[in-house]
């Protein structure tokens, strides 16, 4: 996708005048130029890896000159000991891109690992785990693909892909009812076609929008078991159901058996541990 790829080089070349500035002078100062060596992306500890591929572009765009042999993909699950690749050439560009690699690798890793458990607890249930807008600014794109490759699904992009009606927009709005009519018009008079989502916090809430419709999914905010089992069956199928607050790791897959669509988590990507990975000289 251009538009991911465009991102991905602006979003290294940013990275790289942010740690290089004007020089490694501690790599200028210890070791004579134009030294070639190798070194190997070592794994320390298990979960599934994620961002070999973006690894390979920082490796690029650093030095054209290196060589990457990998021999673990994206997607794949490691344990303690593994080698994902080896790199080789200029010992100057191998430490300049160094941590801008592992940096990326470790993060994404750890973020694919999260969500593959979390997608493995849900199996048989129909429900699929969502991430959220709860990023770190400017990864967005590396941290929604972290989750695409641990199983996941993502959630709208941006505030421009999608109208999620959420609780402040109803209460600035004045109401479900005139959050949902200008929803409306707005789309109309714009002559947009994008999906529309609004939160509801309670059954009357709810019952307010199976009345008027005009929604592709509604999101069900910080409903306990009994009350999200009961809006599942309100809705029957009328729209897509999402549940979100209060679910986690432990409880996700009893919040599934309720029957919701989605489960959209922020901690797969604001709250994750990254993944132990190291770059080793050999």
């Amino acid at each position: 996708m251009k538009e991911e790829r465009d991102l991905l080089f602006k979003f290294i070349k940013d990275a790289l005048s942010e740690d290089v500035g004007d020089g490694d002078h501690t790599s200028l100062a210890t070791i004579p130029l134009e030294v070639n060596g190798k070194a190997k992306l070592l794994i320390k500890e298990k979960g599934i890896l994620a961002g070999v591929d973006v690894a390979l572009e920082i490796f690029r765009v650093v030095d054209p000159g290196l060589k990457a042999e990998v021999f673990i993909r994206d997607g794949a699950e490691v344990n303690p000991g593994d080698v994902v690749l080896v790199v080789a050439g200029d010992v100057h560009s191998i430490l300049k891109a160094e941590r801008l690699v592992l940096n990326i690798m470790q993060r994404m890793s750890g973020i694919a690992s999260v969500t593959n458990r979390i997608v493995r607890s849900l199996e048989g249930t129909g429900t699929k785990v969502l991430d959220t807008r709860k990023t770190t600014p400017n990864m967005r794109f590396l941290e929604k693909m972290a989750v695409r490759i641990g199983g996941g699904v993502n959630h709208r992009t941006g505030l421009y892909d999608m109208i999620l009606i959420k609780d402040n927009h109803v209460d600035y709005a004045g109401g479900i009812k005139p959050a949902l009519r200008a929803t409306k018009k707005y789309l109309e008079e714009k002559k947009l076609n994008i999906p529309v989502e609004i939160e509801v916090r309670n059954i009357d809430e709810l019952m307010e929008v199976t009345e008027l419709g005009g929604v592709d999914r509604i999101l069900l905010d910080n409903f306990n078991y009994d009350q999200l089992r009961e809006a599942v069956r309100l809705i029957a199928g009328r729209f897509a159901t999402e549940a979100s607050g209060g679910i986690t790791e432990d409880n996700v897959a009893e919040y599934a058996r309720c029957g919701v669509d989605y489960i959209s988590m922020g901690a797969l990507t604001h709250s994750v541990k990254s993944l132990d990975i190291s770059l080793k000289a050999f």
